[in-house]
């Protein structure tokens, strides 16, 4: 994989993790009612999020992105699956079916992000102009 192609990956898993911001930040309680979770569940999700997304922007900003860096938003990617599925496991009695296919497919998502942030973590290191 190009260090581009890894750029291109952090970058669009930073505008997803913006996107999920700006819905816990700013519409916490109708997302929440949509998905049939509990607001906090929401908004925490975004803070998350922004925390994530930064070191995304980090590490795409970089001439050549830090494998160590990587690794630990994959590592993040990884634990954010694995909470979707627990709140899934939590919450799926009270929750709506969109809320239930919302959660299971953006973990599916964040789980994608992961594989091929992880695949760009392992590639030797070279830029591609």
């Amino acid at each position: 994989m190009s260090i581009h192609h890894l750029k291109t990956i952090l970058i669009a898993d930073a505008v997803t993790c913006a996107g999920v911001f700006a819905a816990g930040l700013f519409a916490a309680a109708p997302v929440a009612a949509l998905l049939g979770l509990p607001a906090n569940i929401v908004t925490i999700g975004g803070w998350i999020c922004l925390a994530a997304g930064l070191l995304m922007v980090a590490a795409a900003r970089q001439k050549i992105p830090g494998a160590a860096l990587v690794k630990l938003i994959v590592l993040g990617n990884l634990g954010w699956v694995a909470a979707s599925f627990a709140v899934l496991a939590t919450y799926a009695g009270q929750m709506t079916g969109v809320g239930i296919a919302v959660v299971a497919a953006q973990a599916l998502g964040v789980l994608g992000f992961a594989i091929l942030e992880g695949k760009g973590a392992a590639a030797p290191r070279i830029v591609v102009v």
